[in-house]
């Protein structure tokens, strides 16, 4: 290459370069005899022109800095503090965990303990006439896992002639309500939708006397164990028997059948009901075993606050330790003993009181009795839309139907699903403690738990309003009431839509007729 041609690679020309990376043309007014985006680039021709490099300190000079009596101290009091920094931490962990509030422990609850039972006494009228029986029953799985209850009792649908002893197979379903399969297909689809299926194995369920005749006992005895053994290899997760005042040795049986389940499993469950409503009664069935029991209990209130308090508190003293059930009957629904005024205040009572709610199908919807000819008094048909009204001999509006009360906030199936479901979650209603609280005219109780947030029901039964004012005295140690809580829930609907989440006076708290409130108030240590 010539001399004319070589590029001095210490004068860079821009406009050597491609033409797109050129900069653009200077202005009109640019200086004379400097060509237009010329950048000149000096290259150090040595490195005294450039600038010596720094290369750090040799290994030989770190170690002898390093070994400085200054840098010694320095490490040796920074090795200190990381030290007694760490020792620190260690001693402020230890203090808050030993002076930290020991949490209960939580006792051992089964699936009945978790949440509401629901009877369908009547298979019939509860799937409706043309639906099917069992395999009809299967199709509302969905609309049962929609009210979060956690077993479905079910029957009698055994093979039964009245008072035929012999002609009575408890270990075979009705031919007229389905087949063996179906009530097996019925478990599996039950099953997958975590409900427990409870059977109703109570004897001669057509017939005139529940258990047949005094001097068949020990026969019916004998078909009882031996369709518990059957069932229970079927995957029945409990049974219910009713009427059992009219068995003769009656505890020592419940007993006996009681022992074949939990030998079963821990996770199978045993109700008895009776028409009793007699305290000394029920405590006589209850006392060696440890059953459910269903009773007319409750339906002798005189639906006043003072009367219920004194029931529920006798019951729950005279009962003890036993995990209990509540009901208004042992098969009956709500609204045959209850009036439709306080209907909305006994599904808060029994959902918040200690122990396992239990309701009839219909009772989330206010369903009467029906009064059809022929038809028994305790088996309306179920209301599910349109359609179940021609089956109703008095008038019915489509907002009593599940499909009219699905469709409204403030509807008793609401309600029942919010309260369902507050019961299933919450410590302190799950297995919380009881304390009735003072208050005239009202009926007012505390449910808590540890250090869970606390619950407050108040509950006014009168046709007037009630001003209550629930003060701190005679609480439990290290129980105390806030001067405010926080509403959950009113049974008044109005109420309830307007003061939702409001923060209520204790000490002034005012009550509508027939309202029931639940409230909620944070644990303070």
């Amino acid at each position: 290459m010539s001399q004319d041609t070589e590029v001095d690679l210490k004068d860079v020309e821009l406009n050597e370069l491609e033409p797109e990376k050129q900069p653009m043309n200077a202005a009109d007014g640019a200086a004379a005899g400097e060509k237009n985006g010329l950048v000149k680039i000096k290259v150090a021709e040595d490195e005294t022109e450039a600038g010596v490099k720094f290369t750090g300190l040799s290994k030989e000079e770190l170690l002898k800095v390093a070994g400085s009596p200054g840098w010694v101290r320095t490490r040796w009091a920074l090795l200190l503090l990381f030290w007694l920094g760490w020792l620190g931490m260690l001693a402020g962990a230890v203090v808050i965990i030993v002076r930290a509030p020991r949490c209960r422990e939580l006792p051992v609850q089964r699936w009945w303990h978790k949440g509401a039972l629901y009877r369908i006494g009547d298979l019939q009228a509860f799937v409706g006439s043309e639906a099917g029986g069992i395999a009809g029953l299967k199709n509302h799985l969905d609309y049962l896992s929609t009210l979060k209850v956690k077993g479905l009792v079910l029957g009698p649908i055994h093979k039964n002639q009245k008072d035929e002893i012999n002609e009575t197979d408890l270990k075979q379903i009705n031919p007229a309500l389905g087949s063996q399969e179906d009530f097996k297909d019925l478990l599996q689809s039950a099953k997958k939708k975590s409900i427990h299926i409870i059977l109703d194995l109570t004897p001669n369920y057509q017939g005139q006397n529940a258990w047949f005749l005094p001097a068949q006992a020990n026969v019916v005895a004998t078909k009882v164990k031996e369709a518990l053994s059957s069932w229970l290899q079927d995957g029945v997760d409990g049974f219910q028997v009713r009427d059992v005042e009219q068995l003769t040795n009656a505890s020592l049986y419940l007993a006996e059948w009681q022992n074949i389940t939990k030998n079963f499993s821990e996770d199978r469950l045993l109700i008895a009901g009776t028409e009793s409503s007699d305290l000394q009664q029920i405590v006589n069935i209850l006392e060696s075993t440890d059953l459910l029991l269903t009773s007319s209990y409750l339906s002798n209130s005189t639906l006043t606050g003072e009367h219920t308090e004194i029931l529920v508190t006798k019951y729950l003293n005279a009962t003890g330790s036993h995990w209990c059930s509540w009901s208004v009957s042992q098969a009956g629904l709500l609204t045959a003993f209850i009036p439709a005024r306080l209907l909305r205040l006994y599904q808060l009572l029994l959902f918040t009181l200690p122990g396992t709610p239990v309701f009839s199908y219909g009772d989330e919807l206010g369903l009467q009795a029906a009064l059809l000819p022929g038809q028994p008094v305790k088996a309306p048909f179920m209301l599910w839309d349109e359609s179940s009204i021609s089956n109703t001999a008095r008038p019915v509006s489509l907002n009593m139907t599940v499909k009219g009360q699905n469709e409204d906030p403030g509807s008793l199936l609401t309600q029942f699903r919010r309260l369902s479901d507050l019961r299933g979650k919450e410590r302190s209603l799950l297995h919380g403690d009881f304390h009735a609280l003072s208050s005239s005219g009202l009926f007012s109780y505390i449910r808590y738990w540890d250090q869970n947030e606390r619950y407050l029901v108040v509950l006014n039964f009168q046709d007037v309003g009630l001003s209550a004012r629930l003060g701190a005295s005679n609480l439990p140690a290290g129980i105390s009431l806030p001067a405010s809580a926080s509403l959950l829930l009113s049974t008044d609907s109005a109420r309830q839509s307007r003061e939702e989440g409001a923060s209520l006076n204790l000490e002034n708290l005012s009550l509508n007729p027939h309202e029931g409130l639940l409230l909620q108030f944070p644990f303070v240590a």
